[in-house]
């Protein structure tokens, strides 16, 4: 019997490795989904938290695309929050504190009913190369597994090394066991170029030993809007949470925290130089607050629990990388945690990526056509980032199996556009994490309506299927004739979107119109997704009219091609640094190469010169 050849090999079945394996499979590739272990599939590692700011966003984004993760989060949410409700719509972000086996195993049930998907527990430990092209992968029990592509989503397993103090062992994080031989073939078989980087995780501690009676209460919003757009129909059956109510409580560290770290700093492998790779500087270890920020004494930290059916708690804020009898004085030195059992002691952990100047925006590796990427191997931190890429990696896969060109959406269109374009132009030299300060355009990319923005390009791309397709141009048949409707329309002079402009974010809980119902009676009866979003839209009317206009001038630079084979070594007027970042780069566009840190808009403006007069000479 021949062996089968899969379209999409994905290695890795963390958040950016279920979502690869699900978009290819949607779109219709045969896939092989590899991992490690078949029970830690899209395992909570860290935090059990989907979400929060810019993060949120994403997961929205992804769900509009197809995608599982808001529907798996909405199954095992276990609180739910929407963040900046006192700031307008364009910075409200949904957050959900998750169940993590709830997750884990939703996620794990879906990709096993669907359609397309195979999976196999194994560590893939080489490549099967054929004339520069991968033609499959190898694992540790010798069989050879054939694939048309390979997507790598391999997380922190790359070479991993956890830290407990002066002490370490390999594994992928604790309890797993590491990538062991891979970075030895990226780099010796494939002439990769990787690089080191660190992430860690704190403490978890168990609720009956803790007194929450000393802490402050942070009880889950109720009726908050959910994750996923579509109606409970079209979605799988999933593993719920037992509860979706659960609170979370809040601490501040105290003197004796501060005096405990400072006092056995020289024990951290940060400070006394046994760690080599670098860290975030957005999600600092614990002993980092203290010795970066001496003017804040104190530190705010979050107990949430770990599911609805454990007694473990998360203590947020609190990472570290002290060995495990620093731990413990670290622990007990917090209000209520004063006789705190700790379950899991805290870790700090080092693995291998490929620096992203290695991919193009489409998550494709420059050397071998056939391999993508997509997770913490590109150099991001986070599920939701990790999980955004997976979409488009495995997306990018399945179309160059079926002989297609890749695509990927636009900065001005998503934050996972943004997410790409950052990773394709942007020198890499600490975990990569999304914010919506990275956004030009943050007033267009909101949560609500990324359906809006994304929906029609998935469907086109070929990952949106078409039942939430159809209910999409329902939705916006309706939204546009309301827009439309309230644009004509007149009330006392004056446009009725002007009067619906005076209503403020409170207004959108409790509608009330500013004007006479019988003017808008289309408005009764459309659903309330809708309501909210011509509200919403009317609240930002003039300033998304302003930022349309100037993402329309800005597309000219996002047009314009550059050529793969385009020489920048002759072109007089640019100066050497920003040569050999645009050679190292590569970037697809102009609109890409203006976003090169040092390269700078006169070297722009000589480009497009260049360039217009290279195409016309074609």
């Amino acid at each position: 019997m021949s062996q089968k050849v899969y379209d999409v090999i994905v290695v890795g079945a963390g958040h950016a490795g279920c979502e690869a394996a699900l978009a290819a499979a949607r779109y219709g590739a045969s896939v092989l989904l590899t991992t490690i272990n078949a029970d830690h599939i899209a395992q909570m590692s860290c935090n059990p938290a989907i979400g929060g700011i810019a993060k949120g966003q994403v997961v929205r984004e992804i769900d509009a695309l197809g995608g599982a993760q808001g529907m798996v989060t909405e199954a095992a949410s276990i609180q739910f929050r929407l963040l900046n409700r006192t700031k307008g719509p364009a910075v409200w972000s949904p957050r959900a504190q998750c169940d993590k086996v709830a997750y884990q195993k939703s996620m794990k049930l879906l990709l096993e009913e669907s359609e397309n998907i195979d999976i196999l527990q194994c560590e893939v430990t080489s490549f099967i190369v054929e004339n520069k092209v991968i033609k499959g992968v190898t694992n540790q029990f010798g069989d050879q597994l054939f694939g048309r592509t390979v997507v790598l989503t391999t997380g922190t397993f790359l070479n991993g090394l956890l830290h407990y103090g002066m002490l370490n062992f390999p594994g992928g994080r604790a309890g797993d066991l590491p990538a062991s031989h891979l970075s030895d073939a990226l780099s010796g078989q494939l002439g990769l170029k990787l690089g080191r980087l660190k992430t860690g995780t704190p403490p978890r501690v168990l609720a009956k030993s803790m007194d929450f009676s000393v802490m402050r209460l942070q009880d889950s919003e109720p009726g908050v809007e959910e994750f996923s757009f579509w109606d409970k129909s079209m979605r799988p059956n999933l593993v719920e949470a037992v509860r979706h109510d659960l609170p979370c409580f809040m601490i501040h560290s105290t003197d004796k925290t501060r005096d405990v770290v400072k006092e056995n700093i020289h024990l951290s492998p940060m400070y006394s130089g046994v760690i080599k790779g670098t860290g975030t500087r957005y999600c600092p270890s614990f002993e980092d607050k203290i010795i970066r920020f001496p003017q804040h004494p104190y530190h705010l930290l979050f107990l949430e629990p770990e599911g609805a059916q454990t007694g473990e708690y998360y203590i947020n804020g609190f990472s570290s990388s002290l060995p495990v009898e620093v731990q413990k004085k670290m622990v007990h030195s917090l209000p209520g945690l004063e006789n705190a059992v700790i379950t899991r002691y805290a870790y700090a952990i080092e693995y291998d990526f490929i620096p992203p100047e290695q991919i193009s925006v489409t998550m494709q590796n420059k050397y071998y056509a056939n391999l993508f990427t997509a997770g913490q191997i590109n150099g991001t931190s986070g599920y939701e980032e990790a999980a955004g890429q997976g979409l488009i990696a495995g997306l990018n896969a399945a179309r160059f199996a079926a002989g297609k060109d890749p695509v990927y959406p636009g900065r001005d269109s998503c934050y996972i556009g943004v997410m790409l374009d950052d990773l394709a132009a942007k020198e890499i030299v600490e975990p990569y994490r999304l914010f919506t300060s990275r956004a030009e355009y943050r007033l267009s990319l909101r949560q609500d309506n990324a359906d809006l923005r994304l929906c029609q390009w998935g469907y086109d791309a070929g990952i949106l299927p078409e039942n939430k397709y159809q209910a999409f141009c329902k939705k916006k048949q309706s939204l546009d004739e309301l827009l439309d409707f309230c644009r004509t329309r007149k009330h006392q002079g004056k446009p009725l979107m002007t009067w619906l402009n005076q209503l403020t974010p409170d207004d959108l809980d409790d509608i009330k119109l500013p004007f006479p119902e019988e003017l808008l009676p289309e408005f009764a009866a459309a659903a309330e997704p809708v309501k909210a979003e011509l509200l919403i839209q009317a609240h930002y009317d003039g300033y998304l009219q302003r930022e349309t206009l100037q993402i329309s001038r800005l597309a000219k630079l996002e047009n314009t091609v550059i050529p793969e084979d385009f020489d920048y070594t002759d072109i007089s007027g640019l100066s050497n640094e920003s040569k050999q970042k645009l050679i190292k780069r590569r970037p697809a566009t102009l609109g890409a190469a203006s976003r090169i840190d040092g390269v700078t808009p006169s070297d722009i403006a000589l480009l497009q010169v260049l360039l217009k007069k290279h195409n016309g000479a074609k």
